[in-house]
């Protein structure tokens, strides 16, 4: 595990202070790793989000052919070497 070193304003720094102080966290480092986790998979779900409402919006379904399964499998396989 590799070190940062942050600065904080003062109400930050006793913010994060108090949240270990009341037993959420164990230290300022399971706070601000919690934090990076969080913000990660709050990206995930927006960029999943997006991608749902493109799919939406990118017109009336069609059904999928053999030839469109066929297509599949092949990206599939180049993907995994086989």
């Amino acid at each position: 595990m590799e070190n940062i070193v942050i600065s904080l304003p003062r109400e930050q720094r006793i913010y994060v202070e108090e949240q270990i102080r009341l037993g959420s966290y164990g230290n300022a480092s399971e706070y601000f790793s919690l934090l990076v986790q969080q913000d990660r998979e709050r990206q995930t779900k927006e960029r999943l989000e997006t991608m749902l409402i493109e799919g939406l919006e990118s017109g009336p379904a069609e059904p999928m052919t053999a030839q469109d399964w066929e297509k599949i499998r092949m990206a599939v396989r180049e993907r995994t070497g086989q």
